[in-house]
């Protein structure tokens, strides 16, 4: 693994923090992080080559011929007014490769003098999508754990946090930088959806503790779609289930979970991407037909603008 300095900026620097984000449930941290590098308009500065630990899981295929899928991106971004750098990767590491990352993003954070890093990660909880997020915080440090207390956040007394977002708190602990990692709650039945909602909350949080001024406008919209398409969701499903058809019996409304009803239609359509993607016949209709199939679905759900650039991909 190695790092690829594109930019120097040690001369720009003065007492930076780092965001650091990975995919995740619900693209929370991610989406988050990812939100605030474009609106800030940061420029990249770094780049960590993890090709080595890169095990692709399948091919592309485009004009009949198979390829390897690009290795996805670890970029380092800079944004000098605000002294801020952020981190963004396109995958999680484990093992031997997620500890060579931790030990790269640490080296670069001690010679850059970052005094603090934060992560962001989806907090998955039985609740509505009506229901307001609520961030959650654990620190590596008692100074900074209550430093975040002041900011009104409630600390999360217990449990765990998985993946890279949680592992760079201890990682950044054995070299005494101190990190903290905030947890927006989303719903546990939307968790293969992004959540936006989640998402913003995260940012008003870094907003609050950075001091910074960031644009809303765009999540803001993201989350406003999200609710229609999550309340399309649950009615549209209710009407299936109430539609009284040929020898059926009328199920009561009291009889439906709510909490359980989006996460039916999540399995279903990635199922019915599991399908197109897997169809092992040469038969093109036959593909069609399902693809054709699963638009359908997409679009009764009100869906596919979310799936637009996976659905796409099938035929790429």
């Amino acid at each position: 693994m190695k790092l690829s300095i594109t930019r120097d900026i040690s001369g720009e620097v003065r007492d930076p923090t780092l965001l650091a984000g990975w995919p995740g449930m619900g693209s929370v941290g991610a989406g988050a992080i990812n939100y605030m590098r474009e609106t800030l308009g940061m420029q990249p500065f770094a780049e960590v080559d993890a090709r080595e630990y890169f095990t692709p899981d399948s091919v592309v295929v485009e004009d009949g011929l198979t390829k390897f899928p690009d290795t996805p991106s670890n970029t380092f971004y800079y944004h000098q007014e605000a002294d801020l750098i952020i981190f963004e990767s396109e995958s999680q590491l484990s093992g031997d490769g997620g500890t060579a990352l931790m030990r790269i993003i640490l080296d670069l954070a001690e010679q850059l003098g970052v005094g603090t890093i934060y992560t962001g990660a989806a907090f998955a909880v039985p609740s509505s999508h009506r229901e307001p997020s609520h961030v959650y915080a654990v620190a590596n440090s008692k100074e900074l754990k209550n430093l975040l207390a002041i900011h009104d956040l409630e600390i999360l007394a217990q449990g765990q946090i998985s993946g890279l977002n949680g592992l760079l708190l201890g990682f950044a602990g054995l070299r005494g930088i101190e990190a903290a990692c905030l947890l927006a709650t989303m719903p546990q039945h939307a968790m293969n959806m992004p959540n936006p909602k989640a998402s913003r909350e995260l940012i008003r949080c870094l907003k609050t503790i950075l001091g910074l001024e960031v644009a809303m406008a765009k999540i803001n919209k993201a989350v406003g779609q999200m609710n229609k398409t999550m309340i399309d969701i649950e009615e549209k499903i209710r009407a299936t289930f109430l539609n009284k058809e040929a020898g059926d019996e009328e199920v009561e409304m009291e009889d439906l979970d709510e909490e359980k009803v989006p996460h039916y239609v999540m399995e279903k359509i990635e199922h019915m991407f599991r399908e197109v993607r897997d169809h092992k016949s040469n038969d093109k209709l036959a593909i069609n037909d399902k693809a054709a199939q699963l638009k359908a679905e997409l679009d009764r759900w009100n869906l596919y603008v979310l799936y637009e650039d996976r659905f796409l991909d099938l035929f790429r």
